[in-house]
């Protein structure tokens, strides 16, 4: 396999553009997972008029991003701060709590043992995902694993894998972490591509809870469902106290003006949420039916994204980033290996082009 896998996130067309010597816009990106709908026409038009005040420093307290995220997720505005997407979160939360023991599931997203790692806490255990299984988490034995932990990670849904724990199921892990002492760091990024399969946006959540926890602390990506990757938006719901704990250690200025009033205009776009939940119903049993005609295996999915396997996949990886069209090696996960790939579900022309390159190389592998 081609050494770009060992990049430790999807998303860098920049090397694939430069290695084949051609322009960025040629690059097919399946290794990142925003969303296929692109960035809203509303949120484009929000971007070019506020260009003119550019010259003005950002709102460092996002007052009106904050209001409006308190009046969607029904919580206060002491219990928001947002920050340049959710991965400056994750470690602003591991540099003010100063965390001695951890726990992880594994594989997950990197960027949680890489923020402990960098702030001195040597003592991680890791709870591995089985894939026989399909990398389900059993509640209850995470539950026991919890003590004697002063913090956990838990990414719902998870990535690479796909993998949803129920809204019971967490508010019981939630609960066993509070009367163990552990804080426990919910990861939403992709919780948003659940809500087409429930009318009520906040059943799958764990964003309200944060008012009867205090050792709850809920991260929101806001650059995938939104497709805002290049501007860069996240939040963190927690308890007022650990909030003003936050602020004391985060930088100012870290989320421009372009980035909070685009996620403002996002929020309240209920035409992209509809687009979205449509494409995806559609392209995703296109992508299932072209997965099984292609014999390959491909776990459960509830999101954007399916983790697959198959002995080809280094084959089918580097085969593809000949073409341009780039997949996400799942090789430098943990509890993972060359075998697994995450691709996310694109538009149909470049879900069909990607299933044409893919059955050409399978047929003379």
């Amino acid at each position: 396999m081609s050494n770009t896998s060992s990049h430790l996130h999807g998303g860098d067309i920049y090397s694939l553009a430069e290695s084949l010597n051609i322009p960025q816009r040629k690059i097919i990106d399946f290794s990142s997972s925003p969303n296929p709908c692109g960035v809203s026409k509303k949120v484009k038009a929000e971007v070019r008029k506020f260009l003119k005040f550019l010259n003005n420093y950002p709102d460092t307290e996002c007052r009106r991003l904050t209001q409006v995220l308190s009046e969607r997720y029904r919580v206060n505005t002491e219990n928001i701060l947002c920050g340049n997407g959710s991965t400056e979160l994750i470690y602003l939360i591991v540099r003010a709590l100063k965390p001695q023991k951890a726990l992880i599931v594994s594989p997950t997203f990197s960027e949680y043992e890489r923020a402990l790692s960098m702030y001195g806490v040597s003592d991680i255990s890791f709870f591995p995902l089985n894939e026989t299984d399909n990398f389900k988490l059993d509640a209850q034995t995470f539950i026991e694993t919890l003590k004697g932990h002063d913090i956990a990670f838990l990414c719902n849904p998870n990535t690479p894998t796909a993998g949803f724990i129920s809204k019971e199921d967490m508010l019981k892990i939630a609960a066993a972490a509070h009367a163990f002492g552990c804080y426990l760091i919910v990861d939403e990024a992709f919780m948003d591509f659940l809500y087409s399969h429930s009318k009520n946006p906040d059943s799958f959540s764990m964003t309200g809870e944060i008012l009867n926890n205090p050792l709850l602390i809920v991260l929101k990506s806001y650059t995938k469902f939104y497709a805002l990757c290049g501007l860069r938006i996240g939040a963190v719901f927690l308890d007022a106290r650990l909030t003003n704990l936050l602020k004391t250690y985060k930088e100012p200025w870290t989320v421009n003006t372009l980035s909070q009033r685009a996620l403002v205009t996002a929020l309240k776009d209920n035409v992209y949420e509809r687009d979205t939940f449509s494409l995806l119903k559609t392209e995703k049993a296109f992508f299932e039916k072209s997965l099984n005609k292609n014999e390959i295996q491909y776990f459960p999915s509830m999101v954007n994204y399916y983790l697959i396997k198959d002995t080809r996949a280094a084959h089918i990886y580097d085969k593809l980033r000949s073409r341009g069209i780039l997949l996400r090696s799942c090789a430098n996960y943990r509890g993972l290996n060359e075998q697994f790939l995450r691709i996310s579900v694109k538009t149909h022309r470049e879900n069909s082009l990607l299933f044409k390159n893919l059955s050409k190389n399978l047929s003379i592998y």
